[in-house]
This record gives C-alpha cells, sequence and structure tokens, in this order.
C-alpha cells in the first residue's frame, strides 16, 4: 500500500466458515472444517500487519462489514478474538455502521452477546425463504419457525436487522413468494434484499440441473415475482433504493453503498477484493491456498490491477446503475473529468432508446423495463 494519500473510510473482512455449502452456493468458504479457524484468525493477523503497514493505526472508517460464509458460524470465543483483532486496526467512528452477515440457526444468546458487546448494529440474516418447503429444497438447515423466533430476538437487540430472500426457487409458486414477503413485511425487518435464483458453474444445483433433477424457473414467472417485491415492498414502507435491496428510509446498508458509488475500501481474507488507490487486488479464493501462503507470511492475490481513469468511470457508471437514483451526470463529469456523452454517448442513447434507461433531472437511471435485465443493460457501459 501507498503511503502519504487518503485512505478508505470501509473496509470489509471475509469469515469463510459455514456448517455446510447449499446446493446454489458458489461463495468463497469451507464447511465442517472448524479445526481452521484458529489458523484463519492467526493469518488474517498477518494479512492485516502487511497490508496496513502504511495505514495509521488505528483507522477510524465508517463502515465495517463482516461477510462469508457465516462469520456468526465461529464459536462466541472465536467471534471475540475476531473482533479483537479487527480492533487493533480499524475503530468505527461514531454513529458507524458495524454489519454482520449471520444465519439463523446457531444465532444463541453467546453469541448476540459478542456481537452486542463489541458494538454491532446491523445484522442481516441469510433467511431465504419462509416456507419450509423451498427451505428444504435450498437445503438451509433453518425452518420458517426459527428464523421468525431469530429476527424477534436479533431486533430486540440491534437497530438494523435484515433478511436475505431467494426467488426462483424450484417449486416455488408467485402465492408461496407472496407468503414470504408477507412474512417479511409482518417482522421488525428494517431491509430486505431480494435475489433470483441463479445455477452457477461448479455448485450441486448447476450438477443437478444439467442432469435433469432440478427445474430453473420460468424467465416470465421469475419477472413476475421480481415486480411483485417491488410492489409489495414499496407498499410496506420499504424504499427500493437498489436493483435487489429494499431499505426502511434511513436503513440502506451503508457499507454496499461504497461499492455503488465506486468509493475505495479496505478487504481481507479469503477471496476479498479491495480497492485502493486505485489499484484492484483480489486474494485467491481457495481458503487453504490462502492459509498456506499466510502461514508463510506472503500476499497471494489472484488479480492485481491498476485501473486506468477511462476504467474507473465506467465501472462507476456500471455500479451507479444499479442503484435507483442512478448516475449524477454533473458530479460524474466533475469527479472524473469527462463528459459521459463522449465516454459512452451511442450506448446510452441505445438504452434510452429501448426505455431502458432514462435521463430525467440530470441522472441516467435504468427503468423497470431496464431492472428486469439490468445485468444486460448495465454491461453495456463497460464496452
Amino acid at each position: 500500500m501507498e503511503s502519504g494519500k487518503a485512505w478508505p473510510s470501509a473496509v470489509y473482512f471475509h469469515v469463510p466458515f459455514c456448517m455446510h455449502r447449499c446446493g446454489y452456493c458458489d461463495f468463497t468458504l469451507v464447511a465442517n472444517r472448524d479445526r481452521l479457524i484458529p489458523d484463519y484468525l492467526q493469518c488474517l493477523r498477518k494479512e492485516l500487519e502487511h497490508e496496513c503497514r502504511d495505514v495509521p493505526r488505528p483507522w477510524s472508517v465508517r463502515t465495517l462489514f463482516f461477510g462469508g460464509g457465516t462469520p456468526t458460524h465461529l464459536a462466541a470465543k472465536d467471534l471475540e478474538q475476531l473482533f479483537s483483532i479487527v480492533g487493533e486496526f480499524f475503530v468505527l467512528e461514531d454513529g458507524g455502521e458495524f454489519a454482520v452477515e449471520a444465519n439463523p440457526d446457531g444465532l444463541d444468546e453467546e453469541r448476540l452477546n459478542v456481537l452486542h458487546d463489541f458494538g454491532v448494529n446491523r445484522i442481516s440474516l441469510g433467511v431465504q425463504s419462509f416456507v419450509d418447503s423451498e427451505l428444504k429444497t435450498l437445503e438451509r438447515t433453518h425452518r420458517t419457525s426459527e428464523a421468525k423466533d431469530v429476527i424477534h430476538r436479533v431486533s430486540e437487540r440491534f437497530t438494523n436487522t435484515g433478511a436475505d430472500l431467494i426467488f426462483g426457487v424450484p417449486g416455488q409458486t408467485l402465492a408461496s413468494w407472496n407468503e414470504s414477503l408477507e412474512s417479511a413485511a409482518a417482522l421488525p425487518l428494517k431491509h430486505v434484499s431480494t435475489y433470483g435464483l441463479t445455477f452457477e458453474p461448479g455448485t450441486a444445483f448447476f450438477r443437478r440441473k444439467k442432469a435433469g433433477e432440478l427445474r430453473g424457473t420460468p424467465e416470465e414467472a421469475e419477472r413476475e415475482m421480481y415486480l411483485r417485491a417491488i410492489q409489495f415492498l414499496q407498499q410496506r414502507g420499504f424504499g427500493h433504493y437498489e436493483v435487489s435491496n429494499f431499505a426502511v428510509p434511513g436503513f440502506e446498508c451503508r457499507h454496499n453503498l461504497v461499492y455503488w458509488h465506486a468509493d475505495e475500501y479496505f478487504a481481507f481474507g479469503p477471496g476479498a477484493a479491495r480497492y485502493i488507490h486505485g489499484r484492484r487486488t483480489t486474494n485467491v479464493r481457495r481458503v487453504t491456498q490462502w492459509l498456506k501462503a499466510w502461514t508463510q507470511g506472503e500476499p497471494c492475490y489472484e488479480e492485481d490491477e491498476r485501473l486506468a481513469s477511462e476504467d474507473k468511470a465506467r465501472e462507476a457508471i456500471m455500479l451507479a446503475l444499479r442503484l435507483r437514483a442512478g448516475l449524477d451526470l454533473k458530479e460524474f463529469q466533475k469527479r472524473f473529468g469527462v463528459d459521459i456523452e463522449a465516454l459512452c454517448g451511442d450506448t446510452m442513447r441505445r438504452a434510452v432508446d429501448a426505455a431502458l434507461a432514462r435521463v430525467s433531472d440530470g441522472r441516467l437511471a435504468l427503468t423497470q423495463d431496464g431492472l428486469m435485465i439490468a445485468d444486460s443493460v448495465i454491461s453495456e457501459f463497460l464496452a
């Protein structure tokens, strides 16, 4: 890392441990390998010491985010050690966001006490569905009643409780999806994320689909489920602030907004990608490879690139288009020194002419039709 420059105010930690790898999951993690947790904690400290060698210690940040994996799969004593190590290098400023991803199962009082004592104020729960048959299909190890109970217990102690939901689950209907949405709206949640199920290469679901054991949800049905989520959650007071994310006003995920605003951030752990001083480095995804490298005190990047000015500008467009507010065109020109018309005017006009995007009040944003194929529309701006 370079000295003499401003450092990011957001930091991400990847905790790659789970009880079980669900069939659809392609995240960087290991399941039933808890014996590696002490090594992980030791190696994380080594990575922090190396990557933060020029950073004033402890560095004050606005957001701390622990993702996975399942960070709360760690035992309470290991969570204490994790947060204590991090606290040597980073301190959360007053009013900052301290977010931790969790699963409903295993989130006992001892773990909740540790989270509370260390100042966590945002919990994101991987619920995925409030229908037991769908949870079974998704290979989740909790049931609906357990998820609801945990949400109530968590919301009593943490100001911002969120839940992830998946649509397009094999066998799911619009009625059962509506059941999950109604359950979410009836619970004390401040944030809801909705994701369409994907069959990623290398996952068990991908292999099962290829073998004819699983059938994906028809595209039109998925579209209907997504539109239903937008309509339903907005009617229940959740603002649709990003393609997949809804929040009660004031409870948007501030850490993820750092990404969508194309700001810089620290990141640590296997598979983590950091963006600092215009340089993006991505750690190796294989957990054992990451552990082996840091046991020897050696960085292990899978990617290492310094972004050119044009690449930074194009990425900023791509990321901002995920936000429902879109891209502020004047701010974009001021920040990157280039007019969007000169950079990708033809692409923008094609999207607008096709009613997939609109320019209004000085902002470029996706339309509802554009949301339905957001990834395809957004990718055109990177070309």
